[in-house]
């Protein structure tokens, strides 16, 4: 019994130059078809899995840094000279 891979041989050697060009680009076709496009996450994620993400980036960190007081985050301290 022949396996595919040797009936394909065969019928590659009966092919003329022009037939194995289109062969080959077929082969170029599939390959490139079949690679892994490395695609970021933040393109293809949900805005959910988005804020998932980052809310475990920054859990580690958690209250070591230091936070700024109540008062720098209101909008009159901003304007206070």
């Amino acid at each position: 019994m022949m396996t595919l891979k040797e009936s394909l041989k065969q019928e590659l050697d009966k092919l003329n130059e022009e037939q194995l060009k289109q062969v080959a680009n077929f082969i170029a076709f599939v390959e490139f078809a079949t690679t892994r496009v490395n695609i970021p996450f933040w393109q293809t994620a949900t805005p959910a899995q988005r804020a998932a993400r980052w809310c475990e980036s920054v859990a580690p960190r958690g209250t070591a840094s230091p936070n700024l007081p109540d008062a720098a985050l209101r909008r009159d301290s901003i304007y206070d000279a």
